[in-house]
């Protein structure tokens, strides 16, 4: 008996690792081999199609370096990916028959992930571009996706990679479904991918903006993992309502904003009036996203998702190759975040503006509350004072100290009694100068950053 029940327990074991993504039993999370995942995700669309192997390494090894733990890149690439061959002249459908992919295409693609499962890099699949059903908006298609050939397709593709312990599924690729004609056809993808990996795959789908992310045509899919938002490329988006309105959505999902505004990006796509974003602009998002409820947050670069180089035409004025890129000073910011989030348990951790009394600001000066069982973070996205209520959390007296969004360095803010209110003003503030205070409940000793 004993050995067969040690059997049992070996049989869970290499199931929950052959599963390796799995939703959080809260419905909040992602869980790796059944432990918190924290997704600090990179955009970077044309990654199979654009770069050869060289350049495809050197790539995630930076943003390995830089603390990211996602990728999310497209196989039939937005910028004409069926008639553009890659770097090795190869195109990814024989006579652009979406059930005849090109298994020499393919062979750069496995490359590429599995690099990235060597950096500790896990990437987000999208199987296509939704331009490949719908050109209208924008997008060179060609309109090759109908239910049917979606849904070999999607099998083929699940077939090769259903072993890879580093693939998370995102279907779409920019586009609204214009109705339930569309709608069948991501369905008949979901629907297939799950069938291969025997219901153990995580899939979301990449939209346009709009006020309720993926949700409002998959919510109640069977093979619908999570909520993926875009909120675009404008500045000061209230995001966080989205995200928080998600985050109490019914059915629980959990819900990630995959594509905010980027690093480098022209605002609003008017560069003559408003200019093109900063740092300060992405680290805003990722803070408010994460401090709303979503469970990671996804970084863009407008030089970087299109792999903007001497070989290739710019879109929509890039300023920068994107080996110079990947320099850029939100991106390094990044790290910060994760450190951030990682520092105490990701599972604990709820939205909370009840926690401060200001709760109600505007994005440019939003101060955003999330706290866990006997831990409290505040962001302050222009350094403004706010006031945070007695006990929220465990713990009579509480250690607090401010994190520095652009360094990752701390400075002490003492020790408050958590049976009353108490009032904090940020070490700085006015336009880029956000703060973070982090107050801990003294009896757990959480180690300061």
């Amino acid at each position: 008996m004993r050995k067969y029940s040690l059997l049992i327990v070996f049989i869970a074991a290499v199931q929950l690792a052959s599963a390796q993504f799995s939703v959080s039993p809260d419905k909040h999370n992602i869980l790796k081999a059944g432990k918190p995942f924290f997704w600090m995700g990179d955009t970077a669309w044309e990654l199979f199609h654009r770069l050869n192997r060289g350049d495809a390494d050197r790539y995630l090894k930076k943003r390995s370096e830089q603390g990211f733990t996602v990728v999310q890149a497209v196989a039939l690439a937005e910028l004409d990916g069926i008639r553009e061959p890659n770097a090795y002249g190869e195109k990814p459908l024989v006579n652009e028959d979406l059930t005849r992919p090109n298994p020499k295409y393919f062979e750069h693609v496995d490359y590429i992930i599995d690099k990235a499962a060597e950096y500790g890099i896990t990437i987000a699949f999208l199987p296509t571009w939704g331009d490949k059903l719908n050109a209208s908006t924008w997008g060179k298609g060609p309109e090759i996706l109908n239910e049917k050939n979606a849904a070999v397709y999607a099998a083929w593709l699940a077939n090769r990679y259903k072993n890879k312990t580093n693939i998370i599924w995102i279907l779409g690729g920019d586009r609204q479904p214009r109705g339930e004609q569309d709608i069948a056809v991501w369905r008949a993808m979901g629907r297939a991918i799950m069938k291969v990996t025997n219901n153990k795959a995580i899939i979301s789908y990449h939209c346009q903006p709009n006020q309720l992310g993926s949700a409002e045509w998959f919510r109640n899919e069977g093979w619908f993992s999570f909520n993926m938002f875009q909120t675009g490329h404008c500045r000061d988006t209230p995001v966080y309502d989205r995200i928080n309105a998600s985050y109490n959505a019914q059915p629980t999902k959990p819900t990630i904003d995959g594509e905010p505004i980027y690093e480098d990006h022209p605002v609003c796509f008017n560069v003559n009036d408003l200019g093109t974003s900063s740092a300060y602009d992405v680290r805003k998002s990722a803070y408010l996203d994460l401090f709303s409820g979503a469970f990671g947050h996804t970084y863009g670069c407008h030089d970087i998702w299109q792999m903007y180089s001497p070989e290739h035409e710019p879109l929509n004025g890039p300023h920068m190759f994107w080996f110079v890129a990947v320099d850029l000073p939100g991106a390094n910011q990044m790290r910060h975040v994760r450190r951030l989030m990682e520092s105490h348990p990701l599972l604990d951790r709820v939205p909370d503006q009840s926690v401060v009394l200001e709760n109600d600001k505007p994005a440019p000066g939003r101060i955003q509350a999330a706290r866990g069982t006997d831990y409290i973070f505040v962001y302050s996205a222009s350094g403004e004072p706010f006031t945070v209520v007695a006990n929220k959390i465990s713990g009579n007296t509480l250690n607090a100290y401010w994190y520095n969004p652009r360094d990752g360095k701390t400075r002490d803010a003492g020790t408050v009694s958590n049976r009353q209110n108490n009032k904090f003003s940020p070490p700085s503030n006015g336009y880029g100068q956000d703060w973070v205070l982090v107050l801990d409940d003294a009896a757990k000793q959480y180690q300061k950053l």
